[in-house]
């Protein structure tokens, strides 16, 4: 605080040079005799941003003109939050620079104009009123020992009628009397922002300041019921964000994965799209290994027509020497005769050279049956082979598009659930919000209906709106429960569709490896069979090992089928149970409303029956107060009647008529 005990222009334009923080420092003057001059630079300093927050000038016995200039100066100002003028008996021109300035300043925050006697100048003091009703950012006020009468009490309640900041007014010690008293209780009816209003010493009626009283705490309560209001939907609407954010993040967290998951579905698809042409390649091969074996069965086919050409070339050779021993035998009978049995000799080994050559003959006949035997049964396994790949081909491709529209219907769902549990949130939200508007809105009728009731009947009003605040505060307590318990439901079902969807993953990954291992088995029974394709016998041992393994790989596959069918069904039974809750938790929603709408509409019964006796009762003070006022007529009338009477008792008198001769 800097204190100058004789200010002076040089002085002030000091301070200025120094560079002071604006709104930080305290310009006290107090009890200081300040000239015209030094008004008019304390006028010159104070516009715009001024190095100081309180200004304090009481009894400094200021010039109307040196105060004109400073409130002047004052107008424009940004900074001062205080402004002390006590004791400086303003007039007409200093009460018109006052309200000039509540009109034009927006800093200011506390006006202090003790012992200033401003309700001698009825003009100066209606502008300053007219003033204060256009100013919106003055909080206290102090106007004790001012001379304020009723018509200034009066012109100050129009004002506070129109102001919408101050929050404290002193006025003790004046003479504001019954009717000020009562103008501004009256005013306390729209005024809804003022927290403390100082009337001792003004000669107002304990009803009134009783009144009065209540009306502050009404405001107060008022106040902190809107503050508190306030609060918790900003509150709710930052929880409120909050998850909007956390559903978005996870939303786009769960759309990162699933794309994850179909750039791997690709990529497999890419593997298995080149494992399948190596399939094929190596089924190319084997197509030439059979081509190779057809050409070999055409040469054995060959080597038998020749077998059979000689076999038909030795029976002619019988026949020309059947046909040439007969001749002989004609010719040389008696040759024959010694030579029979050199011929039966002959014939036994030419008959036993033939049965030979059948026996050979039958022999290749069987070899190559069951060569024909053997390519039909390698082309029956190849054609068995070829459908197993083709059928192993297609399901892998099924279970892949399966697991695709798995994926995408779960995707679907879960967005719908996203979608229908942000209405319900916003549908909550809303009728919340309309519940408090309502609310807020009744309560500012029923104060507005219930402040002029009288001190017994407002007592039941206060424990009324105490009642009616617990419960107010229990169903918001229930409705926060409520919310909470959905919220750790919402977050506990999300967990439990990402662990759903990780185990699909796995399951997924598995399937594809059992699928790659598959594929390699495959691979290997393919090379077995083109190395075995040389050797026969192998063949068939190998290629039976071969289709054991894939029964028992296709028996696996069923079982993995069956239990991914099982979890399925087991996710539909928990979604299906998530659904019977959240129904749960909506028949909860709608029966808390009807409770909240039942104690909505008992109250208001209850308010209209009192409203009724409050009626009824003013009914009566009004008989009352004509009864009172037809009795004090009378006693009245009684009075004068008497001293009538007296007066014409005394004049009769001789006493009388003695005092009136002297």
């Amino acid at each position: 605080a800097t204190r100058c005990a004789a200010p002076q222009e040089p002085v002030l334009l000091r301070l200025r040079e120094r560079g002071a923080a604006p709104g930080r420092g305290r310009l006290d003057l107090a009890a200081q005799s300040l000239s015209l001059e030094t008004c008019g630079a304390l006028g010159r300093l104070l516009p715009g941003a001024a190095p100081f927050a309180e200004v304090a000038l009481g009894d400094c016995g200021l010039s109307e003109e040196g105060v004109t200039l400073l409130l002047h100066g004052l107008c424009s100002n940004t900074t001062v939050k205080l402004l002390d003028l006590k004791g400086n008996n303003l007039r007409t021109m200093g009460a018109e620079a006052l309200g000039k300035l509540l009109r034009q300043n927006k800093s200011i925050r506390s006006l202090i104009l003790e012992w200033n006697s401003l309700g001698m100048w009825e003009q100066g003091f209606s502008s300053f009123c007219q003033g204060l009703g256009a100013n919106n950012f003055l909080q206290r006020l102090d106007l004790r020992n001012n001379q304020i009468n009723h018509q200034g009490a009066g012109e100050l309640a129009m004002a506070l009628k129109q102001n919408a900041s101050l929050q404290e007014l002193d006025l003790r010690w004046n003479n504001i009397g019954l009717l000020g008293g009562r103008a501004l209780l009256n005013c306390l009816h729209s005024n809804k922002t003022l927290k403390r209003l100082e009337l001792a010493g003004n000669n107002v009626p304990s009803d009134i300041l009783k009144a009065v009283e209540q009306a502050m705490n009404h405001n107060q309560d008022r106040q902190t019921i809107l503050s508190e209001s306030r609060n918790r939907a900003d509150i709710l609407s930052k929880e409120v964000l909050s998850l909007k954010d956390e559903k978005t993040k996870q939303f786009l967290d769960l759309m990162d994965t699933i794309e994850k998951q179909r750039e791997e579905i690709a990529r497999s698809d890419r593997m298995s799209a080149a494992r399948v042409s190596q399939l094929q390649e190596a089924l190319d091969e084997q197509h030439s290994i059979m081509n190779s074996l057809k050409a070999r069965l055409q040469m054995t086919e060959a080597a038998l027509a020749l077998s059979e050409q000689k076999v038909y070339n030795l029976g002619e050779l019988l026949n020309a020497v059947r046909q040439e021993q007969t001749g002989m035998a004609e010719c040389h009978f008696k040759e024959l005769q010694q030579q029979k049995q050199e011929g039966a000799d002959r014939e036994a080994k030419l008959f036993r050279d033939l049965s030979v050559a059948e026996e050979k003959n039958l022999l290749l006949r069987n070899q190559v049956d069951e060569l024909e035997k053997k390519c039909k049964i390698q082309q029956d396994q190849l054609f068995q082979v070829k459908q197993d790949l083709t059928n192993t081909t297609a399901e892998l491709k099924l279970r892949a598009m399966q697991a695709e529209e798995r994926l995408e219907t779960e995707k679907r769902r879960f967005k719908q659930s996203l979608e229908d549990m942000e209405s319900l949130r916003v549908k909550e939200v809303s009728h919340l919000t309309q519940h408090m508007e309502a609310s807020e809105h009744s309560m500012q009728e029923r104060i507005q209906k219930l402040e002029a009731i009288r001190i017994a009947l407002e007592e039941e009003l206060s424990q009324t709106k105490a009642a009616a605040l617990t419960e107010r505060g229990q169903a918001e307590e229930e409705l926060i429960k409520v919310r909470n318990w959905a919220r750790l439901e919402e977050q506990q079902r999300l967990e439990h569709l990402e662990e759903k969807l990780r185990l699909m993953t796995e399951s997924r990954d598995e399937a594809q490896n059992c699928c790659l291992k598959q594929k390699q088995m495959v691979a290997e029974a393919q090379a077995k069979a083109n190395q075995l394709s040389l050797h026969a016998d192998g063949l068939r041992r190998r290629l039976e090992e071969l289709q054991q393994d894939l029964n028992s790989k296709e028996e696996e596959k069923v079982t993995e089928v069956n239990k991914v069918k099982v979890e399925l069904k087991e996710q539909i039974g928990h979604l299906q149970a998530e659904r019977t809750a959240q129904d749960g938790l909506r028949e909860k929603i709608a029966a808390l409303e009807r409770q909240l709408k039942a104690i909505s509409s008992s109250h208001r019964e209850a308010m209209l029956d009192k409203e009724g006796e409050i009626s009824v009762l003013l009914e009566k003070l009004r008989m009352k107060e004509a009864d009172i006022s037809r009795m004090r007529e009378e006693e009245a009338q009684r009075a004068s009647f008497l001293q009538n009477a007296i007066m014409a008792y005394v004049q009769g008198s001789p006493l009388g008529t003695h005092s009136s001769r002297k």
